[in-house]
């Protein structure tokens, strides 16, 4: 992963050193911009999810309806209306259920071989009026027993409940699938981002999809070449995890995909910017580091932090003192112990972690030590763009180190 290239020397001149008044006007009205576009976005989100909620209480609606309409016809089958038999087959108040052919000379035979349900009554009536007078009132009341009893079925707690459930394994299922395609090769990185992508109007307010969204948006911004598609695809994928913030603050995947995000990012900024960016990172490093202590990917992340500090150039120095009270310090030693923080908890994390060990090792004169890492960092394969250039600049310290 990318840290803040802020601590990578570039040339600037002393105009790089200041913000003129027309820049800080340009600056406040991009910022103006950015702003209307969130909340935008935020009246957007929040218009498609009320429509996702009208569109579930129709679907309950539907399905409760249809639990009654099952429930009313199943129960006028077992619980027929007592009246007396009528041989007429035309009358739409008689239950019929299919028998044999063979006549019955008992009670209940009607035309064509079907019997009446319960042809003998168990209360006698006097007339045909009294006779539909309670077939109205008992299927009255068989319809409020099927309402009560679908109601019994899908209550409106139980509805959210099952709803919730199936967004859920839903969920989990799509996660699993991202972060496979995430391990993958380019073409699966390119194919987990766009099945997020997808995904995004359904679970949107989830924490542990957006911060695999801001994954995606960082691995796309590997893998293209494009300047101007990686700096969007950092930017998007840094907005999105601002917006997770405000309600997770206590995620530390958001807060370490922040920080990689603005070090992409940053990556196409002045001098100045790229400081100030790393002072942000270091921030939430920090904080996922004491969310979640024994995530590897945290302390390699900030080991890169701590190297790149400890070989800052003398115009990046002048900058940050120019700018900050308190330059960011680290030493080489600092990197070291969070590469090895890194074996300890995942031996074999990257081959760039290795690497960087060895690199600690020559910068500390401990050459015996450093070829030793070299061989380790060998034995893994190069699984990401950042291990391949590592294996650069493996060569190079070998050859090196063999003079």
């Amino acid at each position: 992963q990318v840290v803040p290239a802020v601590l990578v020397p570039v040339g600037a001149g002393d105009g790089a050193m200041r913000l003129t008044h027309d820049g800080q006007a340009d600056v406040l009205e991009r910022l103006d911009f950015v702003l209307r576009n969130i909340s935008e976005l935020r009246r957007e989100v929040e218009e498609l999810r009320n429509s996702l909620q009208r569109l579930a209480a129709e679907i309950v609606g539907e399905v409760r309806s249809h639990l009654e309409e099952t429930q009313k016809v199943t129960r006028r089958r077992r619980f027929p209306l007592p009246r007396e038999r009528s041989d007429s087959t035309g009358s739409s108040s008689i239950y019929f259920t299919a028998s044999s052919a063979t006549a019955n000379t008992d009670d209940g035979e009607s035309e064509g071989g079907y019997t009446t349900a319960n042809a003998e009554s168990d209360y006698d009536r006097e007339s045909e009026g009294e006779s539909e007078e309670g077939e109205d009132e008992v299927s009255c009341e068989t319809v409020r027993i099927a309402r009560r009893d679908s109601l019994d079925l899908v209550s409106e707690d139980e509805t959210h409940l099952i709803l919730d459930s199936s967004l859920e394994e839903g969920l989990g299922q799509l996660l699993q699938q991202a972060d496979r395609l995430h391990n993958g090769e380019e073409q699966e990185k390119r194919e987990g981002f766009q099945l997020l992508l997808n995904n995004k109007l359904a679970y949107a307010d989830q924490k542990d999809f957006l911060w695999r969204l801001a994954r995606a948006h960082s691995d796309m911004c590997e893998l293209t070449e494009d300047a101007d598609e990686r700096r969007s695809y950092a930017s998007e994928g840094k907005e999105e995890l601002e917006i997770a913030l405000r309600k997770w603050d206590q995620s530390a995947e958001c807060h370490q995909w922040y920080a990689v995000l603005c070090g992409q990012l940053a990556e196409h900024e002045s001098i100045q910017k790229r400081i100030q960016t790393g002072y942000v990172f270091k921030e939430h490093i920090d904080k996922a580091i004491e969310l979640k202590p024994e995530d590897p990917k945290s302390y390699y992340l900030l080991g890169r932090w701590c190297y790149q500090v400890s070989h800052l150039g003398w115009l990046e120095k002048k900058t940050a003192s120019a700018l900050f009270e308190a330059p960011p310090t680290a030493t080489v030693q600092d990197a070291l112990q969070n590469f090895l923080r890194v074996e300890e908890l995942s031996p074999g994390f990257s081959k760039a972690g290795r690497v960087y060990i060895a690199k600690c090792y020559r910068d500390l004169g401990n050459n015996s030590a450093a070829v030793l890492w070299m061989n380790l960092a060998s034995e893994l394969p190069a699984n990401t763009k950042e291990d391949a250039e590592s294996e650069r600049e493996l060569e190079e310290m070998r050859s090196v180190l063999q003079e």
